[in-house]
């Protein structure tokens, strides 16, 4: 057996297991200072050091010893190997809606990994289904998997293929799509998709899970069953993000995928509406709308596919000290747009303006976003902004930086033409912006 496959052993601890003949999940006695221990044999983190054995006891505590001279190993039986066999999905009912499952990866597609104890990519969109036998109650499901990845892991370059294969399935005529994805980075792909996908006919519901779906406190199936849900019934046709409203598991929300934003490291309920309604509540099955400001639901509609990104877009957080040489690398390395975070109304140091300057005689778009998290950007009301709009800065309202970023690396995959650029960055076109700020 070859020390992989010892599942983080090594060292010290890996020569007394093989000495034992002892693999994973066998029964081993451990004897140390006279005192004689019984527990099955458990993986260890890859990343854990060279002299511990870990055992789980009849109590279920797990317990480590450190492995010296006076230590003894010894194999009391053959233990069963951990492993995971997701049950067969139950059967379809011919006269529900179709909804495809694409999974692209992250917790949602994932469960501790029993030999590290770490999460990983494990469960195919198929497995999604098999455990969440209530979708079969929902719609009738056709699951696939595009990438097993964690979200920080997906580039532009992964979200122009989620948009074609998002496409290819709704030319099959199905009457949503749900797309589960890693948390992280979730409201960058669904900022991208609701630029990259449009005149959608029907809901295109991204979905995560903060837990995976082998934990009792995971949310996987309840924001699944809410998603397949919108993506079947809901009266919307747009890109959004179905995840728990609250800590508790009473109602999914959905969330337009241009105005979303990750919120919390590990709360349930992470996803908020960022200067926005959202779009609708899910609550015992029931879609409840919560505003009039979506575009309908209609077969008849004929999707329009724009996938391409550019990502030579920078995204600069402002923050007291910083060296304006960061802009100028941006700009020497080619970067066809920037995308500010600033202070306040949309504020940067005075020391910054030259560099800005120099990056907007370049061709390059440079556009503003404020840090702060609720409200909008108004460059007219202090002379700092005024003075950065005359340089060529473009300000962009309530637009959340992540979608903002993403946007203009979508304009840019799009034309090359700087005025033309410019103009598509001011202008709404998923929804991006609000006209007035909502408190």
């Amino acid at each position: 057996m070859s020390e992989n496959e010892f599942s983080g052993y090594k060292g010290e601890a890996l020569k007394a297991i093989r000495k034992a003949g002892a693999n994973i999940g066998d029964l081993i006695r451990i004897i140390r200072n006279g005192q004689v221990y019984e527990g099955i044999l458990i993986p260890r983190s890859e990343y854990g050091d060279k002299e511990h054995v870990v055992i789980k006891l009849k109590n279920g505590y797990n317990v480590g010893f450190k492995i010296t001279s006076k230590t003894k190993i010894e194999k009391v039986g053959e233990g069963v190997k951990p492993s995971f066999t997701p049950p067969p999905p139950p059967k379809q009912n011919p006269e529900l809606p179709k909804v495809t499952i694409i999974s692209t990866g992250g917790t949602i597609a994932s469960r501790v990994d029993y030999r590290t104890g770490a999460v990983r990519p494990a469960l195919t969109a198929s497995d999604l289904y098999s455990v969440v036998p209530e979708l079969g109650e929902i719609a009738r499901i056709e699951a696939k998997i595009l990438f097993s990845l964690f979200s920080e892991n997906i580039t532009p370059k992964h979200w122009t293929e989620i948009a074609k294969t998002v496409a290819e399935e709704i030319s099959k005529g199905v009457n949503g799509v749900v797309i589960a994805h890693g948390t992280d980075t979730m409201g960058y792909t669904a900022a991208a998709l609701s630029f990259a996908l449009q005149n959608l006919p029907v809901p295109v519901i991204l979905v995560g899970s903060q837990r995976s779906a082998d934990r009792p406190s995971s949310d996987a199936a309840t924001n699944l069953i809410g998603a397949v849900t919108a993506a079947s019934k809901a009266p919307f046709a747009e890109v959004a993000v179905a995840m728990h409203e609250t800590t508790s598991d009473t109602t999914i929300i959905l969330h337009k995928g241009t105005k979303v934003r990750k919120c919390h490291t590990s709360r349930r309920d992470t996803f908020k509406s960022v200067n926005s309604t959202p779009i609708a509540r899910i609550k015992d099955g029931k879609i409840e709308m919560l505003t009039q400001d979506y575009r309908k639901r209609n077969s008849k509609n004929r999707l329009v596919l724009k996938p391409k990104f550019n990502e030579k877009v920078a995204l600069i957080k402002f923050y007291p000290g910083i060296n304006p040489s960061i802009i100028d690398w941006f700009v020497d390395n080619g970067y066809k747009g920037i995308i500010l975070e600033g202070t306040g109304l949309g504020h940067v140091g005075r020391y910054c303006f030259e560099s800005i300057r120099n990056a907007v005689e370049h061709d390059v778009i440079v556009g503003m976003t404020s840090q702060c998290i609720w409200g909008r950007v108004n460059m007219n009301v202090y002379n700092q902004g005024r003075d950065l709009q005359a340089l060529g800065v473009i300000p962009l309202g309530d637009m959340l930086a992540e979608t903002a970023t993403v946007k203009l690396m979508w304009i840019l995959g799009q034309t090359q033409n700087i005025e033309e650029a410019k103009k598509l960055l001011k202008t709404n076109i998923a929804g991006e912006f609000n006209p007035r700020t909502i408190f």
